[in-house]
C-alpha cells in the first residue's frame, strides 16, 4: 500500500497549535513531547488510514492516543490518496461541539 499524504486542515491546526502550547506551559518540553505523539500517529495513518476506526457512515476515523488524551479525526481522499484531518480533540469536551 502506498503512503498518503496528510492535509491538517485549518481547524485542527488551530487546536493542534493552542494544545502544544498548552503542555509546554505545564511543563517545558510536554509540548514537544505531545508533538512527537501526533507525529507518530499521523505516520502511522500516513502508511495505512484505515487502521483506525470508522464512523459516521465510514466517513470519519478516529484515531485515540495514547499518551495524551486527544483523538485525531480524519476522513481519506481514495483519488487523492490524501488524508484529511479535520479536528485534534481532547477527549475531556463536548462531543456536540465536534464540528466540520
Amino acid at each position: 500500500m502506498s503512503q498518503y499524504s496528510i492535509e491538517i486542515l485549518k481547524p485542527a491546526e488551530i487546536e493542534f497549535d493552542e494544545a502544544f502550547e498548552y503542555y509546554n506551559e505545564q511543563l517545558p518540553g510536554l509540548g514537544r513531547r505531545f508533538y512527537g505523539e501526533v507525529s507518530r500517529y499521523l505516520s502511522s495513518i500516513s502508511e495505512n488510514p484505515y487502521k483506525f476506526a470508522a464512523k459516521y457512515d465510514n466517513e470519519l476515523h478516529f484515531a485515540t492516543l495514547k499518551i495524551f488524551p486527544f483523538l485525531i479525526v480524519y476522513w481519506v481522499d481514495e483519488a487523492l490518496k490524501t488524508v484529511f484531518v479535520v479536528s485534534i480533540f481532547h477527549t475531556s469536551r463536548n462531543p456536540i461541539k465536534f464540528q466540520l
